[in-house]
This record gives C-alpha cells, sequence and structure tokens, in this order.
C-alpha cells in the first residue's frame, strides 16, 4: 500500500490520515491503553485529532487552518503536532515507522488481532524469530546427525549379514 507521507490534495491527506489512525490505534502499547472502556473514547478521539493533525501538517496546512478544520483550539493541534500530547506522540512515532518502511510490522497486528491472536511486543517478537531460526538451525543438524547414523546402521547390518552368511 502507498502511503503519501507528505500528502497534496485531500485524498492523500484522509488517505495518511486514516492509515495514521489505524496503524496507532493496533500497536500493542496503544491497545493495553485503550482497555478501559472508560478511557476508550477519550483516546480513540485523542489519537483521531492527532493523526489529522499530523496529516494536515504534512500537507503543509497552518496550525489555524488544522485548527479550523478539525475543529479544535490551535494550542490542542500544537501540542499535538509537537509530540506534547501522548496521543500526539503516538502518532509521530507512527509516521516514523512508516517513514521506515515498517507498515507491514503494523498491518500484521491488525492481522493477529482479526485472528484472535494476542500481540507480542516487538523486542519479543524478535528474541521469538531468533529462537526459531537457531531452532531450525539445530533442526537440520540433527538431521544430518539422524542420517549419519542410519548410514552406520546400514552398512552395520550389511557387515552382519555378510557374517551370518559365513557361519
Amino acid at each position: 500500500m502507498e502511503v503519501p507521507l507528505n500528502p497534496v490534495g485531500r485524498e492523500e491527506i484522509h488517505r495518511l490520515e486514516s492509515i495514521l489512525l489505524f496503524a496507532t490505534l493496533f500497536r500493542p502499547e496503544v491497545i493495553e491503553l485503550i482497555k478501559d472502556p472508560a478511557e476508550r473514547l477519550t483516546w480513540v478521539d485523542s489519537l483521531a485529532v492527532a493523526a489529522g493533525a499530523i496529516a494536515r501538517e504534512k500537507a503543509g496546512m497552518t496550525t489555524g487552518e488544522i485548527a479550523e478544520e478539525l475543529g479544535r483550539t490551535e494550542a490542542t493541534i500544537r501540542k499535538h503536532i509537537k509530540g506534547e500530547t501522548k496521543a500526539g506522540q503516538l502518532v509521530r512515532e507512527t509516521y516514523e515507522l512508516i517513514k521506515q518502511g515498517r507498515l507491514d510490522e503494523l498491518v500484521r497486528n491488525v492481522e493477529v488481532l482479526a485472528g484472535g491472536g494476542k500481540l507480542v511486543p516487538e523486542e519479543e517478537c524478535r528474541k521469538l524469530e531468533e529462537r526459531v531460526r537457531e531452532l531450525e538451525e539445530e533442526n537440520r543438524e540433527l538431521k544430518v546427525k539422524v542420517e549419519n547414523v542410519r548410514k552406520i546402521l546400514s552398512d552395520t547390518l550389511e557387515r552382519v549379514r555378510e557374517i551370518e552368511k559365513l557361519l
């Protein structure tokens, strides 16, 4: 999926805004933050405003234009854009992850959740992936050893049969 990091026009602004919002919502740390039903609505609203503000800022809109369009104060918009709010900080981090080409990781989170799975923090995921590589290597080595044992047994069995013929 192509993400307009510096959107031009309303369609691209809305696309970046949507991607920022959904990718941020499905980050493991945000899932934890919005588990509390009492906080959920506030968090989702703040993230939506922050995503809208940052998408419009990347399109070159002024703080005043963004505030008017989103129906918030300029002070609120400024705080989100500067990352002075937790929502602004999270959306800005998501923007940087997307900029680094890591949108697939964020999308994987959505797929895991949609499949009923649990999200694993990124560091833990890396450790698990490394452990899988180690186990795959160990498995290859064991297969070679098993094949060597089979060959030795086969050779031994053949010698035993030769000896039996001599007896």
